[in-house]
């Protein structure tokens, strides 16, 4: 009896130690991971000229919050604000309706031609998008598109290896005896794609949308390419106008801009984080 309580003893003892380590590794590399962003925050309410002092200052004394406000001084900060957020909602949605839609149709249809259309599909994310950097453009320009916000939102409408595939695989796991079920009672194919495999690939599409969301609104290269015009433009070029509109480039509110820069990204991930863990845990490898 006294050697079966020393040994359930010892076995919890080892379970403290071990999840104690453990938790403490993730803090550690936690607090390594949240350094940048605590000094982007701390920057942002510093003073113009002490960013760069030695030993460097992690508390503001005294903070400088008219950052924020010179920042929308200095440039239409607002102006681009809601045109990344526009640009960013209409790329999402775009993304979750084609892809869902193909998807679909890979998981539950037969049709000929579905292996390789599918393999197809797939050999699209080999390809860099520097590769079709220059053709894209050329279509763009010959259909007048130029300096029109549509270019950067209107393909994804049209669907992206990425989101089939994950989509794709989400769909496999759902047990065809739902469909089977929808069909006999009289739902159509839509009926069953809307009503049933959409509300439960809530997953999937959240890691979707996320990886979407968070690549339209860092995008850069689209907005210098197509916009010219100063009143269209985003959040990441306004940026990025405004550390070469001066001859010094203003830290304090290029920080000031990053911080609310990174407030979206960071809400849509907080949002849907539970179904974004999930999604990646339960999007199977079955082929």
């Amino acid at each position: 009896m006294v050697l079966a309580i020393s040994v359930r003893t010892r076995a919890r003892i080892r379970f403290a130690v071990r999840a104690a380590v453990t938790y403490t590794v993730l803090l550690i590399l936690g607090l390594i991971t949240a350094v940048p962003f605590i000094w982007m925050l701390v920057s942002s309410l510093k003073q113009p000229g002490r960013l760069f002092i030695y030993p460097p200052e992690w508390i503001p004394n005294p903070p400088r919050f008219e950052n924020y406000v010179e920042l929308t001084q200095k440039m239409p900060f607002l102006v681009f604000f809601g045109n990344s957020l526009k640009i960013a909602i209409l790329t999402t949605i775009g993304q979750l309706l084609s892809c869902s839609l193909a998807a679909y149709a890979f998981a539950r249809f037969e049709f000929p031609g579905k292996g390789p259309l599918f393999a197809v599909t797939l050999s699209c994310l080999m390809v860099p998008y520097q590769v079709v950097l220059i053709p894209v453009f050329a279509i763009f320009n010959k259909l007048g598109l130029m300096d029109r916000q549509v270019v950067l939102w209107g393909p994804a409408f049209t669907g992206s290896a990425f989101g089939v595939f994950l989509l794709r695989q989400f769909f496999m796991t759902l047990p065809g005896e739902l469909e089977d079920a929808a069909l006999i009672d009289g739902a159509s194919r839509f009926d069953i794609y809307w009503r049933i495999f959409l509300p439960l690939s809530q997953p999937a599409l959240t890691t979707l949308a996320i990886f979407t969301f968070m690549g339209s609104w860092n995008d850069l290269l689209g907005p210098v390419l197509y916009l010219q015009s100063k009143h269209k433009m985003t959040l990441t070029v306004g940026l990025a106008m405004l550390s070469h509109q001066w001859g010094a480039t203003p830290w304090h509110l290029l920080m000031a801009g990053s911080v609310i820069s990174v407030l979206p990204i960071l809400i849509v991930y907080i949002v849907g984080q539970r179904y974004f863990v999930q999604g990646i845990v339960m999007t199977g490898l079955k082929l």
